[in-house]
């Protein structure tokens, strides 16, 4: 990193700062040498771990402290189930601080994208209608439909198992799509009904 000094650099400094005098003179004092190296190394620790520290202030590069982010945002985030991989993690912290929701399709297909769907889409109901209404087009329902939309992942999920990709104890199609929907449920409209299709 740019910001952090080396060794080397902290010695020189170190060195410059001696005050004038024989006591203080390297050539006849060998073992100051030694010491300032050693705290020089020190020195640079120091800096290494505040640039971490200032890492760790940033959700998008925290590491080390998601814990402490969990406790203040109230995570980890039930829907991830009860033992959530350390990245979810770091991804739930994420996005609990930046997002800010949306009723946009676009919104929940992000969503669905983030937990594995790459393929995901939007498909929006409409409720029949004199002089909109046309024969042989698809996803039209009853008055209802104004509140129904479907989200469509577009296909299994990267971590369903299947044969010759599975070892032996594992479920065979399973398509995890638990935390999906729950992060669905929560994030849509209160009046609208979601439909999730595993295709």
């Amino acid at each position: 990193m740019a910001g952090i000094r080396t060794a080397g650099q902290y010695e020189e400094q170190l060195i410059a700062l001696l005050p004038s005098g024989p006591a203080w003179d390297l050539e006849t004092m060998p073992q100051l040498q030694k010491v300032l190296k050693g705290i020089a190394e020190e020195l640079t620790r120091i800096d290494a771990r505040a640039c971490d520290l200032q890492n760790e202030m940033d959700p998008v590069t925290v590491s080390e402290l998601v814990p402490e982010w969990e406790r203040v945002m109230q995570l980890p985030d039930p829907c991830l189930g009860l033992s959530p991989l350390y990245d979810d993690r770091r991804l739930a912290v994420r996005r609990r601080l930046l997002a800010v929701g949306s009723q946009r399709a676009a919104y929940y297909i992000e969503i669905a994208r983030s937990q594995g769907y790459p393929d995901a889409s939007v498909t929006e109901h409409r409720a029949p209608r004199m002089g909109r209404s046309r024969f042989g087009a698809a996803h039209f329902g009853t008055w209802q439909a104004h509140f129904m939309w479907t989200l469509n992942t577009g296909g299994r999920q990267h971590l369903g198992r299947r044969f010759g990709a599975s070892y032996w104890g594992e479920r065979f199609g399973i398509n995890p799509g638990n935390a999906l929907e729950c992060l669905i449920h929560r994030s849509a409209p209160a009046h609208t009904q979601v439909h999730i299709n595993y295709d």
